[in-house]
């Protein structure tokens, strides 16, 4: 039941009913002594500012999940300098005054996935794929270290925004198609969609690749061609973007580590371990 004093908050996106984002939130509302009511909402296509216009003052926050991450950009008052940068928000929390503060924990989601797995820095980078995401982990490898990156994509001319803002960042980017070998390089990440029947191939093997995308039933289109051990799956990032958004929510900072975070984060990989899907630190999954 939810009480007077109750906080709402949910995931937004089109589709939503997949998402594991409740689990996640729930668990650190349990561990915090929260009282929140997080859900999903299914929110259509440029149906985002509408929705939020028709928020009740019980409603504290939002995650925000694909086709809404540039409009949550575009609504918020006030971005945070990684929002700003990518022009897409995943998180929005409206503050006393109604004011709408957007971030994106997806770029530190990225650096905390591979930290977890055991990589802290990362001087060369490789991203599969074009889109936002791609700009995010650019952005996330940037601040891992990486001064040269290179991007393989399907049409290479798409990368006019990636260019700029590797400029932005002092990166040096080199941009090739899909079907020639990437480098060996310290950290990649495939931000290619689960449905996509595009992949690529490296000369020789990263430290560590990140499939950002979890929804492939047989897992990762990476599991086969890299070595056991140097493939981290996607929800890996969706886990430790979460726990920023739970400092958000909980504190309105992203930088201001949660009470005993260290038991949040632990209670927040049981509920994706006890929904099946579980992520372990340095752990290379075998299903997604």
């Amino acid at each position: 039941m939810t009480g007077a004093g109750t906080r709402r908050l949910a995931v937004v996106g089109w589709p939503v009913e997949h998402s594991l984002s409740p689990a996640l939130h729930g668990a650190a509302a349990r561990e915090l002594g929260l009282d929140w009511d997080y859900g999903r909402c299914a929110v259509p296509p440029d149906g985002l500012r509408s929705f939020v216009d028709a928020l009740g003052p019980e409603w504290l926050g939002l995650s925000v999940t694909a086709p809404h991450k540039d409009d949550a950009a575009a609504i918020a008052d006030e971005l945070d300098p990684l929002a700003r940068a990518t022009g897409t928000a995943n998180t929005l929390l409206r503050g006393h005054d109604g004011r709408l503060r957007g971030w994106s924990t997806d770029v530190g989601g990225i650096v905390r996935a591979f930290a977890d797995a055991g990589l802290d820095d990362a001087g060369t980078g490789a991203i599969v794929g074009a889109g936002a995401t791609a700009q995010t982990a650019l952005l996330a490898l940037a601040r891992m270290g990486a001064r040269h990156v290179t991007v393989a994509l399907r049409t290479p001319a798409k990368a006019a925004r990636l260019r700029e803002l590797a400029a932005e960042l002092g990166v040096t980017l080199a941009v090739q198609g899909l079907e020639a070998p990437l480098p060996g390089v310290d950290a990649a990440v495939s931000t290619l969609p689960a449905a996509a029947d595009a992949t690529a191939s490296f000369a020789a093997p990263p430290v560590l690749l990140l499939d950002a995308d979890y929804a492939r039933p047989e897992g990762s289109r990476f599991l086969g061609a890299l070595p056991a051990g140097r493939v981290i799956d996607g929800r890996a990032m969706l886990l430790q973007q979460a726990v920023l958004q739970v400092r958000i929510f909980a504190l309105g900072d992203v930088d201001a580590p949660l009470p005993d975070e260290p038991r949040v984060v632990a209670a927040m990989r049981a509920a994706l371990v006890a929904r099946g899907t579980g992520v372990r630190a340095s752990d290379s999954l075998e299903e997604s």
